[in-house]
């Protein structure tokens, strides 16, 4: 499975927050350092926040960090938040469904690649995550 781009992003917000969790992110400084646009590194913060994943703290000098500790936030979490769908194939839409073996197989599948997910934390991706020395220096 391929995950989306926002997947993605809101996997490497995460890992820079869970590296120094009491340190707040400003927006601008991970959008720069991975060559996100800044709209949307705003817009995976923002569901990360409603999510409760991140706290966010708004006005001058404001930024975010992790909203629980990295041990409580299964990898397979954050997928399901931001995977869009979770179908590796069109079923839906194939004039072999009802009546293909397939089916079953991927759904098997996707179940296993969520359960790895869910067996693993950001704790466990954070370990021996280190941040591009930019990102070190205050903002």
């Amino acid at each position: 499975m391929r995950l989306t781009a926002h997947t993605d992003y809101a996997l490497r917000i995460l890992l820079h927050a869970a590296v120094e969790p009491e340190r707040l992110f400003s927006i601008a400084q991970v959008a720069a350092a991975h060559a996100i646009s800044r709209n949307h590194a705003m817009k995976v913060v923002n569901l990360l926040g409603n999510a409760g994943l991140l706290e966010t703290v708004r006005g001058r000098g404001g930024g975010f960090r992790l909203g629980h500790p990295a041990r409580e936030i299964a990898l397979g979490e954050v997928v399901r938040l931001t995977e869009p769908n979770m179908s590796p194939a069109d079923c839906g839409n194939c004039l072999l469904q009802g009546a293909c073996g397939l089916t079953g197989i991927l759904r098997k599948a996707m179940a296993a690649f969520l359960a790895e997910l869910d067996a693993h934390t950001l704790a466990d991706a954070a370990m021996g995550t280190r941040l591009p020395f930019p990102l070190l220096q205050s903002s």
